[in-house]
């Protein structure tokens, strides 16, 4: 039945469309005699002329009349067009708002004073009254907004009429200046009929550079769009028009039509993907347009392409910091890709076609359209391979680079998973020339492939995915590296390709695989500096030493996280002598002073801990008080605070520790606040109530510790949801079960407890297991046994295992510092229940 309908519906629209009697008045004007006259407005009109012939109007054009003139075409147009189905008026040329009044500036328009000016325009209330007249259905179309007809008209200036000056045969009145405001105002009744103006009220629109302005080009291209109603093909052309503009002019539409309107038959098939795009436009709000604009404008980009990528992520609905990311994302993956499309050649001048097609569907958002050109070009590239063998490399390289240049298509839209299938396509193809001599710049291309197939997986999490592909980077940065060791850049990027392996060995709880390839990148990066000791090496030799004290530091290796981080804080201070004025410098001087004092508190020397902890908050603060709005900077802040509270308990100051995690809380909420799905900060705030917890256990407050435990736990539990693999994560969830299991010790809940205890077991236990010989998750893997026996859980057999670990850290020089009063504590609860060692 609905086939039926909707057969009977299509019949019903196509039949009326040819049936109706349509009219059409078109006036334009450009020869103006006293104000700035224009170059595209008879123009224009004859492309709207043919466009409505086509559509079935019965046209009527009047070009460069004068106000009699104009009054009688519509008095004839009124009488010869009576009782027609749809009637339609198209103006353009100049129109201007006189308080509150819109009126259209015939030829002979007068400024030499307001009422002369007034005498000699145009009320478009009489278009409006014809229109009404004439038909049913009433379209008025205003290309009308022009570029300010008295902007640069004057009694002493002189001209041509087609040099877009004006001839300046009158003084314009000041009055005029003053009370004739260019562009047009709100209708405000538009009763039967629908206004459609170039640009919005009070605006003023391009008269355009290519024949047509843009507004009536846009009219002129969506009017015969089959099946769509009249106000959706005026959506497109005001999104049109924005787009082209990026965002200078955006067109306005009144509309108090009765009735729906099809300009074009109503069998409508899929709309091509740049109609869709700027029909989804004009849903997005006018907050995100400025954010849009914003970003574009920056990089000096069209809006679509952002538009797209922001609609396709499902960035409307996201967290302003995040959006704002995923913008800047879409951004510089856009202007990365046009740059490429511009400087890779081709010897095939139809692959050089494709692309350069490709580049502009992409200016246009036209993502999809873009993709399916390069995948021609693509695909004239491997069969030339395939048919000139004696071309086979030349073939191979064109057909990588159009793939690659297709990923960076699909990343600028942020679709991951289509990018991360034409990088690897690339790849693909760089291993069928393995073995050939190619160029430098093609072995680049092939490292940054890797790397980018590496940042996507990680981005998706998929870290096997991404170690896999960091892996393939080191290997093909380390043969740019061998072939011309001379060259810095190369060494730079294999420093580069290392220290991304490392990261996600790391991340996935492989210390000794991280560090081992953290000291390599290391072991480059000072060959580097020995050879060209800039300020950007040495911060970048400093890094390196900060990523194997990390490593060392999740190990257990205090005294090594130690000596690493003091060999950076060297250089961060040399730094800072060098460049006093570089807040980036004094930045990563006070994380270096933190991540000393973490270290000297790993190797139970409190008190330098805190001092160098002290030294770090001073510098964060200050340049804090600069920029009070940098989020990074609070952040800085709030984890100094933690730390330094952390120490302050440990030397027995709780109530100082209990306000400086307060402070810490209050920075985590407002960050998190600012953007919820930023994950760092979310963890940030987990650990700062974690503290308050364990400060308001020492003070007595067993509900308001068991409440924060609680409320740190949930943010624990969504993190190491969203991302499984997070080896660290998995053990914030871990200590957090422990945590939330003394509180409930320390209020007599036993049972509760023990469930608590053998939860955090369980996690702590699967990591020591995916990384035996790793001293922290042995560490966190005995205590937790320890947690198990006080609860009343197998004590025998969990203490003895326990003493067992953390005894045979010790024996080998890996137990650290603050862990090692544990096996006192284990050897006295074993003594108090009777067990031997």
């Amino acid at each position: 039945m609905r086939f039926y309908l909707a057969v009977i519906l299509a019949i019903f629209f196509v039949s009326a469309a040819h049936a109706e009697r349509r009219v059409a008045l078109i006036l334009a004007a450009d020869d103006y005699r006293n104000v700035r006259p224009l170059k595209n407005a008879v123009n224009d009109s004859r492309t709207i002329e043919s466009a409505l012939k086509k559509l079935g109007f019965d046209v009527t054009t009047e070009a460069n009349r004068d106000l009699k003139r104009m009054r009688r075409a519509l008095e004839d147009f009124r009488d010869d067009a009576a009782g027609a189905d749809v009637a339609l008026i198209y103006f353009s040329g100049h129109g201007v708002e006189i308080a509150g009044d819109n009126r259209l500036l015939p030829v002979d328009a007068d400024p030499s004073s307001l009422d002369r000016l007034k005498a000699t325009t145009l009320l478009l209330e009489e278009v409006r009254e014809t229109v009404t007249a004439v038909g049913k259905i009433g379209l008025v179309v205003l290309d009308a907004c022009r570029n300010d007809p008295f902007g640069q008209s004057g009694g002493s200036e002189s001209g041509d009429s087609k040099s877009g000056e004006g001839r300046g045969v009158v003084s314009i009145a000041p009055e005029v200046k003053g009370e004739a405001k260019p562009g047009l105002g709100r209708m405000g009744r538009a009763e039967n009929v629908l206004f459609a103006f170039s640009a919005a009220p009070g605006q003023t629109a391009s008269d355009g550079a290519s024949g047509n302005s843009e507004f009536s080009a846009a009219l002129a291209r969506f009017l015969p769009t089959d099946g769509l109603e009249i106000r959706s093909v005026l959506t497109l052309v005001q999104q049109q028009v924005y787009d082209l503009s990026r965002g200078k002019q955006l067109p306005y539409v009144e509309s108090g039509l009765p009735q729906l309107f099809f300009a074009a038959q109503a069998s409508k098939d899929a709309l091509p993907e740049r109609d869709r795009l700027l029909l989804a436009m004009a849903d997005v709000t006018p907050d995100l347009r400025v954010e849009v604009e914003a970003v574009a404008a920056k990089a000096d980009m069209p809006l679509a392409p952002l538009y797209a990528a922001l609609i396709t992520s499902g960035g409307k609905a996201m967290a302003p910091r995040q959006r704002q990311q995923k913008l800047q994302e879409a951004a510089d993956a856009f202007t990365k890709v046009r740059t490429d499309l511009r400087n890779f050649a081709s010897s095939d001048p139809q692959v050089t076609a494709l692309r350069q097609q490709a580049e502009a569907q992409l200016a246009l958002g036209s993502f999809d359209e873009a993709r399916a050109l390069l995948g021609k070009a693509a695909d004239i590239d491997g069969k030339s391979r395939d048919d000139l063998k004696t071309r086979f490399i030349e073939r191979t390289l064109s057909e990588a680079t159009t793939h690659y240049l297709a990923g960076g298509a699909s990343q600028a839209q942020l679709r991951y998973d289509l990018a991360i299938e034409d990088y690897r396509k690339a790849v693909a193809l760089y291993a069928d020339v393995e073995g050939f001599h190619i160029p430098d710049d093609a072995r680049y291309q092939q490292t940054l492939s890797w790397e980018l197939i590496g940042t996507l997986e990680t981005t998706v999490g998929h870290l096997q995915e991404a170690g896999k592909a960091y892996d393939s980077m080191v290997r093909s940065a380390e043969k740019r590296a061998a072939a011309e060791p001379d060259k810095i850049d190369h060494q730079r990027d294999l420093v580069v390709a290392q220290n991304k392996v490392a990261d996600v060995k790391k991340t996935m709880g492989d210390s000794a695989g991280a560090i081992a390839l953290y000291e390599q990148a290391l072991a480059t990066m000072k060959a580097i500096v020995e050879k060209q000791p800039t300020l950007g090496y040495l911060r970048d030799y400093a890094v390196c030493f900060n990523r194997i004290g990390d490593a060392m530091r999740i190990s257990g290796d205090g005294p090594g996280a130690l000596a690493n981080y003091r060999s950076a804080l060297k250089v961060a201070e040399f730094l800072v002598e060098k460049a006093t004025d570089d807040d980036g410098f004094r930045r990563d001087l006070s994380v270096s002073h933190s991540k000393v004092g973490l270290a000297l508190r790993l190797t139970n020397d409190l008190q330098s801990s805190i001092a160098e902890y002290d030294v770090s908050l001073q510098i964060t603060e200050a340049l804090a008080k600069k920029t009070p709005d940098d989020a990074e900077l609070q952040r800085d802040i709030s984890v100094s605070l933690n730390a330094i509270g952390d120490l302050q308990r440990l030397t027995g100051h709780n109530e100082k520790a209990f306000e400086l995690y307060q402070r810490s809380v209050e920075i985590g909420r407002k960050l998190v606040s600012r953007d919820p799905g930023n994950t760092l900060w979310r963890r940030d705030l987990e650990l700062a109530l974690g503290k308050v917890a364990d400060a308001r256990n020492e003070a007595g407050d067993l509900d308001g510790a068991l409440a924060n435990h609680r409320s740190a736990q949930a943010i624990a539990d969504y993190l190491a949801e969203l991302d499984p693999d997070n080896a660290e994560w998995q053990r914030d969830l871990a200590v957090g079960h422990n945590r939330i299991g003394d509180a409930l010790m320390s209020k007599g809940a036993k049972v509760d407890a023990a469930a608590e205890y053998q939860a955090g077991f369980a996690i702590a236990n699967a990591q020591l297991q995916a990384d035996p010989g790793n001293a922290q998750r042995t560490v966190d893997a005995a205590y937790s046994r320890y947690k198990l026996a006080v609860a009343g859980v197998d004590p025998s057999t969990n203490l003895k295992a326990a003493l067992a670990m953390l005894t045979g850290l010790k024996s080998q020089g890996r137990l650290p510092g603050a862990n090692e009063g544990w096996i006192g504590m284990i050897e006295k609860a074993m003594a108090g229940a009777g067990f031997a060692k």
